[in-house]
């Protein structure tokens, strides 16, 4: 895999996150020694994909720590303060529930420990987070890629981005489709644009170029012809949350996918680790749906494509229902319906 780009890194008590508002035009790194930096990055989508968005969080809880231990809190005001910077790290993105895993897991972690070692605890949690991210999607790669043994020529579509820019190892969907290449069995990937902020083109676009995967880009609304004359054999695609019951959010436009392949009758599969599963949720009608800046849909690096007035609807995220799932590719293994059974039986798994 190629490592060119990189989401994240933990360097001497700085995280260190590639902004990805800027590509393919600017590679650029912010170095964050706040907890609040990270936090905006995350807003602002400079740091994004559910994995790289936890493990991110997980090292802004380090430097939250680092920052009150430099104030000298004790006792309940030490605990207070660290809570407040989970807490306001999570309003950050709603939807994307790794991220209040992983806050929720730096929390946790914390109670209790002696002040004199939290720190150092807490880094190599966040480290371990890093580390388990990179495993998990590797075994995610190998479970996807297997559902199409003795299969090639095998043509993909994929919509945002699930590579390594969204995760800290090869990627969820993305993973799968790299493993596909390196076994030859590929023969192309569509990659939808996604509107409106192109992560399908600018960042899958690049990954894809990069490690030199036969690719094609199309526009969003483009994925149904596609699939009647370019002969799909699977759409592949990560998500943000999934519910109890298999119902899964993704970047806004997965849902008309999952429609557009029970009506072309192509298998239509999710991509996720076990901490994008939020199983206090029994379906995707509780899932928080967050609507972002209209400036986002109005304009494209600055360029008005609308009138600047003109009312917007701008959700960033939509919910594929679980009857049109094909599978969930995990790394336990590819969860099958009814996925409230699947679903329950992996979570006693990971207990």
């Amino acid at each position: 895999m190629s490592k060119a780009l990189w989401s994240l890194a933990w360097e001497k008590g700085t995280l260190v996150l590639l902004d990805q508002t800027k590509l393919p035009d600017e590679i650029t790194y912010i170095r964050c020694k706040d907890y609040r930096e990270v936090g905006k990055a995350i807003y602002r989508l400079a740091v994004r994909g559910a994995p790289a968005i936890g493990v991110a969080a997980a090292y802004a809880m380090v430097l939250a720590l680092q920052e009150i231990t430099a104030k000298g809190l004790h006792g309940e005001e030490r605990s207070a303060a660290f809570q407040k910077a989970g807490s306001e790290l999570i309003d950050a993105r709603p939807t994307a529930v790794n991220l209040s895993w992983a806050v929720s897991r730096m929390l946790k972690a914390f109670e209790g420990l002696p002040e004199e070692t939290a720190l150092e605890k807490l880094t190599s949690l966040a480290q371990a987070i890093e580390e388990e991210d990179k495993s998990t999607c590797d075994a995610i790669a190998d479970h996807g890629a297997d559902l199409f043994k003795g299969k090639d020529h095998l043509r993909i579509l994929t919509h945002c981005n699930t590579g390594a820019l969204a995760t800290a190892g090869i990627g969820t969907a993305f993973g799968v489709i790299y493993r596909l290449h390196e076994r030859g069995q590929l023969e192309r990937v569509y990659a939808d644009e996604t509107r409106p902020l192109l992560q399908g083109a600018r960042l899958t676009g690049t990954e894809l170029m990069q490690n030199g995967i036969p690719c094609s880009l199309i526009t969003d609304n483009m994925a149904g012809w596609v699939m009647k004359e370019k002969k799909i054999d699977a759409v592949i695609v990560g998500a943000d949350r999934i519910a109890a019951n298999g119902d899964a959010a993704n970047k806004v436009g997965t849902y008309s996918l999952s429609i557009l392949c029970a009506f072309h009758h192509i298998p239509f599969y999710i991509a996720a680790p076990f901490s994008t599963f939020d199983f206090s949720i029994s379906s995707g009608e509780e899932i928080r749906i967050e609507e972002r800046n209209p400036e986002e849909v109005r304009q494209i690096k600055g360029f008005y494509t609308a009138p600047k007035d003109m009312p917007v609807f701008n959700p960033a995220f939509d919910v594929a229902p679980h009857s049109l799932i094909t599978g969930i590719i995990t790394e336990k293994g590819v969860l099958k319906p009814p996925y409230d059974v699947a679903i329950k039986n992996y979570e006693r798994s990971l207990q």
